[in-house]
């Protein structure tokens, strides 16, 4: 792909992405739908079978602050994420040793060369916020918190959380 036709499929994948993330209302969360049908295959540009990565801090780590580990929680949930080494700040900024939080809901950790998907299972949090409420159903559920950088690629190596368990009632 040339130069003149990558940077408009990377700037349509970009905005899409940011529109995605642009706010942290858990009970609906935005579904991505693809910013272009053609692959972006340029390999100045990308990683083998991905997007380049932002470097994290050693020692960076994403963890939650509520709930605990264990917990037994009604609804809705009051989640208050903790970011220890590197800042938060909106998606879309481009500061070194930053990124913006994405909760992990029943699942594991996504590709780490690509976008973070925004679908039920993984909450945005563009706008930098770092508390949300969510409603969940009743039984046993995980958590997980994955730090994302301006285009919600994590960052090398990831900052995440331990996955928490929590039981609703």
């Amino acid at each position: 792909m040339t130069t003149s036709k990558l940077i408009p499929a990377l700037s349509a994948v970009a905005l899409a992405l940011l529109a995605a993330c642009g706010g942290s209302d858990a009970d609906a969360p935005a579904v991505e739908e693809p910013a272009t049908s053609a692959p972006v295959t340029d390999a100045a540009t990308l990683e083998p079978e991905g997007m380049p990565r932002t470097a994290s801090l050693d020692g960076a780590t994403a963890f939650f602050i509520t709930p605990t580990d264990g917990a037994t929680v009604s609804n809705p949930i009051d989640i208050e994420f903790g970011l220890e080494g590197m800042d938060v700040v909106p998606a879309g900024v481009n500061e070194p040793h930053s990124g913006h939080h994405h909760l992990l809901v029943d699942t594991e950790l996504p590709a780490l060369n690509q976008p973070i998907p925004a679908d039920t299972n993984h909450i945005h949090f563009g706008d930098g916020s770092t508390t949300t409420q969510i409603t969940l159903e009743p039984g046993e559920h995980t958590l997980l918190l994955l730090l994302g950088d301006h285009l919600h690629v994590p960052h090398d190596p990831p900052v995440s959380s331990p996955t928490i368990v929590i039981t609703v009632e």
